[in-house]
């Protein structure tokens, strides 16, 4: 080949951008199970993508109906109170690359590039997305739905010889005991205007509880058990929400002990403001020989707007 080095440049990069317009819609549409915030957390991506902080208003309101006259003229009224709060936003970056020499003999011998590289970007990303909206990031202020202050936090009763409040040391009655403690705690802190539809537990809990069965006869395991008699399903009549989480809850309770997590999943209780989605950038040639993908995003820590929705049970 008789080809100026710029030339070969030029042919790579353009090789290259034709490449990334096949990858990257494949890679967005990867969804990894390991990956749990966006089943867990309302994400809100409403918000201008370069953004530098978000405001919200979290709201109470105050009132009740009171029978009344048609003569009369003090209609009762409801009071609403709102405290303003402001969350940072954030930029982070992961991207991938290749030499010219990746890219020529791909081309040399006709083949398109792999996605593993694209496919690896993202899911460092979405990992980092899901830490932040579990725990936090102290470095930038940030606080997770695990680990936030204003929630409600209290340890969970000792068993039956007083000395543990683990539930492996309890007997399914203790630990339904203790589910539904946290569920009606919920009930009437917010003097029954929010009931939880959801339950995190570290996951090795979980998996005890899934596998431990009632009784030797008793086939039905704890976890089923406790799905059909928590006090949100048998108030309600549909099914509470229980998951396993893998890390974020195993020490970050009072005295670095497991924490189970009770709240209600919607946008009026928490919410994650993501203003820019994870993107490929445009690629780029950053050296002689090496183009590169950046990859963005930009997000916010959580905001629990209704602390009193979400509540912590320790020592789990």
């Amino acid at each position: 080949m008789n080809m100026h080095i710029s030339d070969a440049q030029q042919v790579a990069m353009s090789f290259l951008i034709r490449q990334a317009a096949l990858i990257e819609p494949t890679v967005y549409q990867i969804r990894y199970q390991d990956i749990q915030y966006a089943q867990l957390i309302p994400v809100d991506t409403s918000a201008p993508e370069w953004i530098q902080s978000v405001t919200y208003f979290s709201m109470d309101s105050v009132g009740q109906a009171q029978w009344f006259s048609g003569l009369a003229q003090d209609v009762p009224k409801v009071e609403v109170t709102r405290e303003k709060f402001e969350t940072g936003v954030s930029m982070a970056a992961i991207g991938y690359g290749y030499t010219l020499e990746e890219l020529g003999t791909a081309q040399l011998l006709g083949m398109n590039l792999s996605a593993d590289k694209a496919s690896a970007a993202r899911r460092v990303a979405e990992e980092k997305i899901d830490q932040v909206a579990f725990i936090g990031d102290a470095a930038k202020g940030f606080t997770g739905l695990v680990n936030s202050p204003s929630p409600t936090a209290t340890t969970a009763p000792a068993d039956g010889t007083g000395s543990a409040t683990t539930f492996a040391s309890k007997t399914p009655d203790q630990i339904l005991r203790d589910i539904n403690g946290v569920l009606t705690g919920i009930f009437t802190g917010s003097l029954g205007a929010e009931v939880a539809d959801t339950l995190l537990l570290p996951y090795q809990v979980m998996l005890d509880l899934s596998t431990r069965r009632i009784d030797p006869v008793n086939q039905t395991t704890i976890l089923e058990w406790i799905q059909q008699n928590n006090i949100y399903t048998r108030t309600t009549g549909q099914p509470l929400t229980i998951r396993g989480v893998f890390g974020y809850l195993d020490t970050v309770g009072a005295g670095n002990t497991k924490r189970m997590v009770a709240y209600r999943r919607s946008p009026e209780v928490l919410k994650m403001h993501m203003p820019m989605p994870f993107r490929f950038l445009p690629a780029w040639q950053t050296g002689p020989m090496k183009f590169d993908v950046p990859g963005i995003f930009r997000l916010g820590g959580v905001d629990i707007r209704r602390s009193r929705s979400v509540r912590y049970l320790d020592g789990v």
